[in-house]
């Protein structure tokens, strides 16, 4: 088949329509913006989705990434404000929020924003004692974010965070830091012991303090119940005493000897109880106690009886009798 020089137009012309239209239509993906270059200068830019540019004359000049991305900061030495060498490395995230200005402002933008941030850690860090870039690594992100950022903002770059990751003193700092604080450590320890023994302390005093006054109280206590119970007894035998005048008053002498042979007997148990007596004080005639209590007993019997009868002894009447008085006792050894 032989094709004349019509036919052949014709297939040069749909060739050239196809690639037309090829070259025209842009379709840029999602989290992407491209910017469009006419004969080597920029245009304007294409955003997500389906995009038309002039064929032959317009050009795909940068395909720029606006999605927030992240980047490694290389290991780097540190000299700290203490002359102690430390190594640094940190991760930086950052987002392209103009990309023109991405694509035209700088070129590397990758390598820019981690030289940029390495410079940055050695200037903060450099300014900062060992302990306090152990301690605050919160206030060396703060620093280092607002220092990058704020230099990246004319490249249409937004750095989000700026973090450390790792910060490694030297072999041998790590042990004498591992020694200071086993050390502080060990003075915590015997402080907090120091403190509980004084506390200890404290408290046995306050508890022997408050075991005397209870103590105290106790025996102010029992003084005044015993002065008491003297006082009531004091009046008792006063009572009694009063008692005995009036019986003798009226001549009833069996109540004399009542109170006689009661005040005996006492004082002879009293002298038997005494643990350090070696002469034992004795009656001579042990039938006079005996005529005592035989006079107590017709004093209760009397007692009884004119109860009984309803009708109190005449004051007249004569007292029962009762045995002899209740002479002395004499000593005797034994």
């Amino acid at each position: 088949m032989v094709f004349g020089g019509l036919d052949i137009f014709i297939v040069i012309l749909v060739l050239l329509a196809i690639v037309t239209v090829f070259l025209g239509v842009k379709t840029v993906p999602q989290g992407y913006e491209w910017t469009v270059e006419r004969f080597g200068r920029y245009t304007r830019r294409l955003g997500p989705g389906l995009n038309l540019i002039v064929p032959f004359v317009d050009r795909i000049g940068r395909k720029i990434n606006v999605m927030e991305q992240v980047i490694d900061i290389p290991q780097q030495e540190v000299i700290t404000k203490d002359n102690a060498s430390v190594t640094v490395d940190g991760v930086a995230f950052f987002q392209v929020v103009d990309a023109v200005k991405a694509s035209y402002e700088v070129a590397q933008l990758d390598l820019a924003i981690v030289k940029l941030t390495m410079t940055n850690i050695r200037s903060v860090m450099g300014s900062m004692d060992l302990d306090q870039m152990l301690s605050h690594r919160d206030e060396i992100n703060v620093r280092l974010l607002r220092v990058v950022d704020a230099a990246v903002s004319a490249w249409g770059i937004k750095v989000n965070r700026i973090e450390i990751k790792d910060i490694f003193p030297p072999q041998d700092l790590v042990n004498a830091m591992g020694r200071q604080m086993k050390a502080e450590r060990e003075k915590r320890a015997e402080i907090l012991t120091a403190e509980g023994q004084r506390q200890s302390e404290i408290l046995r005093a306050e508890g022997q303090k408050q075991s005397q006054i209870l103590e105290a109280e106790g025996r102010r206590e029992a003084a005044f119940r015993d002065a008491e119970a003297r006082e009531r007894l004091a009046q008792a035998e006063a009572k009694a005493t009063e008692m005995v005048s009036l019986a003798v008053a009226r001549g009833d002498v069996a109540a004399l000897n009542y109170f006689i042979a009661e005040k005996y007997l006492k004082a002879f148990a009293e002298l038997a109880r005494s643990p350090n007596q070696k002469v034992l004080m004795l009656p001579i005639e042990a039938t006079n106690v005996l005529g005592s209590l035989a006079g107590i007993a017709e004093i209760a019997k009397s007692t009884f009886e004119d109860r009984a009868a309803g009708q109190p002894r005449p004051a007249g009447r004569p007292a029962p009798p009762t045995g002899p008085a209740v002479p002395p006792p004499q000593p005797t050894t034994r």
